[in-house]
């Protein structure tokens, strides 16, 4: 998986934190530097292998038209700002997307998804070269753990456990923990190999080894059922062919 090295540039704290935390989220962003001076944010685009702004338009000492316009072709750039009025200036400056604050973390990942593929486009194999079988590429996944990408194989995970603002990804060679949340784990898993069973668990049900009660035996690991989602979990265990 290719890993986009990004840059912050807001003259305000609140926009650079709530990116900083998107961007840590996000497993194939790398955030390398944040400024709220344009002017040094230039020359750290200057000096080091950035790939990707994401950029304030309206800042003292240095707008973020005239920060493209000095930057040139060494970035892509996402417009972060609260006006509209810009909109033209972006299309006209080749920016890969325009976020309207306040940006929610589905808007921001659309758009970081816009860049990687804005700077990585999906090469097409040679004639002598095997594709990867799509079934092959999506029984493995990666998450942002410690700094790195780490490289999950789905059919090892036991279950998933949300703890506030992570998730603990729990497997057969061990615990794996990411800035993530349950409900987006329980977009990207299989519906068909894996049931949410609780506000906080998500287990794969080919790991079941019993369910007594209101509770699942994982590994010797007891994982309550709550009560909004027994219905649809026994009907899926139902549909299985496990009751």
């Amino acid at each position: 998986m290719h890993v986009l090295k990004c840059m912050i540039v807001d003259d305000e704290p609140l926009p650079l934190e709530l990116l900083t935390d998107y961007i840590k989220k996000t497993p194939f962003l790398e955030l390398v530097a944040t400024h709220k001076n344009p002017l040094e944010a230039l020359n750290t685009v200057q000096q080091q292998n950035i790939d990707l702004v994401f950029l304030d338009i309206q800042m003292p000492e240095l707008s973020g038209i005239q920060f493209i316009q000095l930057a040139g072709e060494q970035c892509k750039v996402i417009f972060t700002t609260a006006y509209r009025d810009f909109a033209l200036d972006g299309y006209d400056l080749n920016v890969v997307d325009y976020l309207l604050k306040p940006i929610s973390f589905e808007r921001f990942l659309k758009a970081a998804t816009k860049a990687l593929h804005t700077i990585y486009p999906v090469a097409v194999a040679a004639p002598e070269q095997q594709p990867v079988p799509a079934a092959a590429a999506a029984q493995v996944l990666f998450v942002k753990s410690d700094y790195k990408l780490v490289k999950i194989s789905i059919p090892d995970i036991l279950y998933i456990e949300g703890r506030k603002e992570y998730i603990a990804i729990h497997t057969t060679t061990g615990k794996i923990i990411t800035l993530q949340n349950v409900k987006k784990m329980e977009e990207v898993l299989p519906a068909a190999d894996f049931a949410r069973v609780h506000r906080s668990f998500i287990v794969a049900i080919n790991r079941i080894e019993a369910i007594e009660r209101n509770t699942i035996r994982i590994k010797n690991e007891m994982i309550p059922i709550g009560e909004m989602y027994k219905e649809a979990f026994l009907k899926l265990i139902n549909s299985n062919n496990l009751l």
